[in-house]
């Protein structure tokens, strides 16, 4: 399998502190990549770090065909702003130089309702906002999508279309997925494979490698009694 990503010794510190510290991992075509670890680890400002907006130290090698969209853990949306849906996604076609064939793609791919189209940003509930991201992402064709918690703060049933969504994009349309998430259920039941960030260091392999008990609780510092593997291989 061709390699996405190659990271290596990668160090980075903001305000002289340490925030990640000599980590290395390969990300291969087709991976769904999951990071994980508690508050404060570093998960999100990897994500910035391999897009190289943040200083760093070691080596960050992306293949030479990588096209990269990042969807952020949250936008702040003012209610009042008069920004619809779809002048957000008019502006980067424009900014991308695409045809306007680009936009009816990108909504039928994340399947957003027709009436939302023209609605305002800031009215959109999290589910809906959420989708609206991806397909702004998607704009421009990208083989690479990173998500930083792209279900932080839905509730239950937008959290579940949200990953439907997630495995739509990986299965059918062959996109390499770098995922931040706490969910480990879904983790594990989703994910090829996981970098696991702690302050007591950093692990890297396959689901049923990483999220076990006893690395849990090196992980998070307290006993994983809430993880256990169900009947079917995934958790419960």
């Amino acid at each position: 399998m061709a390699t996405v990503l190659s990271v290596r010794d990668l160090t980075v510190k903001l305000d002289g502190k340490i925030i990640i510290n000599q980590l290395s991992f390969d990300l291969h075509v087709g991976d769904l990549l999951a990071i994980i670890g508690p508050n404060g680890s570093g998960k999100t400002v990897l994500l910035k770090t391999i897009l190289r907006l943040l200083p760093y130290q070691g080596t960050i090698q992306w293949m030479k065909d990588a096209r990269i969209g990042y969807v952020p853990q949250r936008v702040a949306a003012n209610r009042q702003l008069p920004v619809s849906v779809s002048d957000l996604l008019v502006a980067k076609t424009r900014f991308l130089g695409l045809t306007s064939t680009a936009i009816p793609r990108v909504i039928s791919i994340t399947n957003i309702p027709t009436e939302l189209v023209d609605a305002n940003v800031g009215t959109l509930s999290g589910g809906q906002l959420q989708r609206i991201l991806i397909a702004f992402a998607l704009l421009g064709d990208p083989n690479v999508i990173l998500f930083d918690e792209p279900t932080a703060s839905l509730d239950e049933l937008s959290e579940e279309r949200i990953y439907e969504l997630l495995h739509h994009l990986k299965e059918d349309h062959g996109i390499t997925l770098v995922l931040v998430s706490h969910d480990l259920s879904v983790v594990y039941r989703n994910a090829t494979k996981v970098l696991c960030m702690g302050r007591a260091g950093n692990c890297f392999g396959a689901p049923t490698e990483v999220l076990t008990p006893a690395e849990l609780e090196s992980l998070y510092g307290a006993p994983a009694k809430y993880y256990q593997h169900g009947p079917r291989g995934g958790a419960e």
